[in-house]
């Protein structure tokens, strides 16, 4: 039976990659749901271009979703994407309370970490990213002298 140490470096960047795909896939629902009304929607507001929510905004989450689930451009995609959630935040949710559970806020922020995470992280073990040839590993931390 392998020890804990060997088994956690063997799926570490895994469970990365898992995270990134299931992530992807959440967000990219929401950018479905924007431009396609898939899943339907109560709220639906039909799809406008040249908006920023739904048209600006359902791109995002569609087209980063979709590159994030499979690995491609992981992290630009990830900055991007942590950028567009502090912003749907401070502009949607603040305004609303300062307590994220009281004004909604709280899965922008959590997507907003997730993307900030991806970016340093990178895409994981199974992405588009590392066949590529995109670096993925870690810098080299500096040694103290």
């Amino acid at each position: 039976m392998p020890d804990f140490v060997t088994l956690r470096l063997t799926w570490e960047p895994r469970m990365l990659s898992i995270l990134r795909i299931i992530v992807g896939v959440l967000y990219m629902e929401h950018g479905l749901a924007k431009i396609l009304d898939f899943p339907h929607q109560p709220n639906h507001a039909p799809y406008a271009l040249f908006t920023l929510n739904p048209g600006l905004q359902g791109l995002l989450e569609l087209v980063g979703g979709l590159l994030l689930a499979l690995g491609l451009f992981t992290r630009t995609v990830s900055f991007v994407l942590a950028g567009n959630m502090a912003v749907a935040y401070f502009m949607v949710h603040a305004p609303r309370g300062f307590f994220p559970l009281l004004n909604g806020g709280e899965l922008a922020i959590v997507y907003c970490f997730i993307f900030l995470y991806l970016w340093f992280a990178g895409g994981g073990e199974w992405s588009l990213d590392r066949l590529r040839g995109a670096t993925s590993a870690p810098a080299a931390s500096p040694s103290r002298a």
